[in-house]
């Protein structure tokens, strides 16, 4: 018997064949990879995961699906069932208790909360082999826009700076039930190599990240007044006049390091 979608969790599960084989063959499981999907719903990824890999551990809040999973992986493969808000799931202790060097994440993450999951999930990268989502297209247009477009901003310049963004294809509204009011795309991220990484502290970065993009249409002068000022932008070869978006990733890198410690 399916399950009546919650509205309180964002719930929308996929149903349509082609999607799912789509984003299943993006993935590309194989038997010695150490998956972990975030929000299994009903099994639609769930099963032909479990089936490729022949394990699998996923991501549940809602306990009333979880019987649901656990009996229907019977046969299919090795399924263990975290009860947990993802949020609060150390990607990293995960990967080493069961000895992994590295996980790798899927999942058909819940609009009103896509944002939180994929910061949470950065601040695990070093952890992580490379992560398969399907999101609101709104949001994976934001992950991948380059400096100078109107959707490029704090997201853009987190993940980007943490990954390679590579949006892979959408996916339409009657693929879901209930159909959500918007298209949605699955989008892969690798997070990049140690040596790929910046070096500039995170705190720093962020706070520089969220203070310029507060008010786009603010210079940097004025949007950083609180963190730094002109000459230290200056510093950081950064125009002050500039503003935020147009400025690319690795322009927020050097501001962070230039900028005095708080």
């Amino acid at each position: 018997m399916s399950a009546r979608p919650k509205k309180s969790f964002g719930q929308h599960f996929l149903h349509e064949r082609r999607y799912i084989e789509r984003i299943v063959s993006a993935i590309s499981p194989r038997p010695e990879d150490f998956l972990v999907e975030i929000g299994p719903g009903e099994g639609a990824l769930t099963f032909p995961l479990l089936a490729a890999a022949g394990k699998l551990t996923a991501i549940e809040l809602d306990t009333d699906l979880i019987p649901n999973l656990q009996a229907n992986s019977a046969g299919v493969g090795e399924l263990s069932i975290v009860h947990a808000d993802v949020l609060k799931v150390d990607f990293t202790a995960l990967a080493h208790r069961h000895g992994a060097e590295r996980l790798r994440i899927a999942g058909n993450l819940p609009y009103y909360i896509s944002s939180p999951i994929l910061f949470h999930c950065i601040d695990h990268a070093a952890a992580i082999t490379d992560m398969h989502f399907m999101l609101q297209k709104e949001v994976v247009d934001r992950m991948a826009a380059e400096p100078g477009s109107k959707v490029y901003g704090r997201l853009s310049v987190m993940l980007q700076l943490a990954c390679r963004v590579e949006p892979l294809f959408d996916v339409p509204p009657g693929a879901f039930r209930p159909p959500p009011k918007v298209d949605s795309s699955v989008v892969r991220l690798v997070p990049l190599a140690a040596e790929a990484r910046h070096d500039a502290d995170p705190d720093r970065l962020y706070a520089i990240v969220k203070a310029a993009f507060a008010q786009r249409r603010k210079t940097l002068s004025n949007a950083l007044r609180q963190l730094m000022d002109a000459d230290t932008i200056r510093l950081a070869d950064v125009d002050p006049k500039a503003r935020a978006e147009t400025l690319a990733p690795e322009d927020f890198v050097r501001l962070a390091k230039t900028a005095p410690a708080s």
